[in-house]
């Protein structure tokens, strides 16, 4: 699995979605931000870290009892284990929160094995519980049932779709407040340089706007008034 860099990683915490979004946009992928998911603790911090994929099919009774958990190597208790420290382990649920995709001790292990968070386009069961962790998880939705009585997990580390998004095991996995997106392997790097850039001059721009600024020469910077008040800002801001 390609190794994210410790100055990328560090760059992407101290950016947003929406920022990255846009610097995808600009190299024309239009189809990044994961669809309906959302924070369990919005107080848990930014998420960052390397794609590790579980994918789960349409359960089938005769192949997904309750039994199957005893298998050491059930690919949904090994995925657990086998996720990297640092890595983000994204869940293929085919969009369907009607059955959970993992639960409240599955969620702690990661936590505590140095996983940097979980997201599913499906839900989690005991959901209150990992809510009150000071860990990224993402879902659409709270979902009590186990599993095993919709979804079978069969691949792990491979690619998937996650809520309409491509995923390669890999990918860069960014999570704030506001949703998740997935920044390819190999553009990591510049997205998350221009994405501080782009944080920069945006926190300016908010700034002059909170001071009562028209937004108009200032944002987009089409005067050259603006680019100079940015870089004089930036001068006295550390920036």
């Amino acid at each position: 699995m390609p190794k994210l860099k410790p100055e990328t990683r560090d760059r992407l915490r101290g950016v947003s979605v929406a920022t990255v979004c846009t610097a995808l946009f600009k190299r024309g992928f239009r189809n990044q931000f994961i669809q309906d998911v959302r924070p369990l603790n919005p107080q848990a911090g930014t998420m960052v870290g390397e794609a590790f994929t579980l994918r789960y099919i349409p359960a089938r009774e005769d192949l997904n009892p309750l039994s199957v958990f005893q298998d050491r190597a059930h690919p949904q208790r090994k995925a657990v284990e086998d996720c990297p420290p640092g890595a983000v382990m994204v869940i293929d649920s085919r969009k369907d929160p009607r059955a959970a995709s993992a639960g409240g001790i599955l969620v702690s292990r990661l936590m505590k094995r140095g996983v940097a968070g979980v997201v599913t386009d499906g839900g989690f069961r005991d959901s209150p519980e990992i809510a009150k962790l000071p860990f990224p998880a993402y879902h659409n939705r709270p979902s009590a049932p186990t599993n095993l009585t919709l979804h079978q997990a069969v691949d792990i580390n491979v690619p998937i779709g996650c809520g309409d998004v491509p995923v390669w095991p890999g990918d860069v996995v960014l999570g704030d407040g506001e949703g998740v997106v997935v920044i390819p392997a190999g553009l990591a790097d510049e997205i998350a340089a221009e994405a501080v850039e782009m944080t920069a001059f945006e926190d300016f721009v908010t700034e002059e706007v909170m001071k009562g600024r028209s937004i108009l020469g200032l944002y987009p910077a089409t005067e050259e008034r603006t680019k100079a008040d940015f870089a004089a800002w930036r001068q006295a801001n550390g920036r």
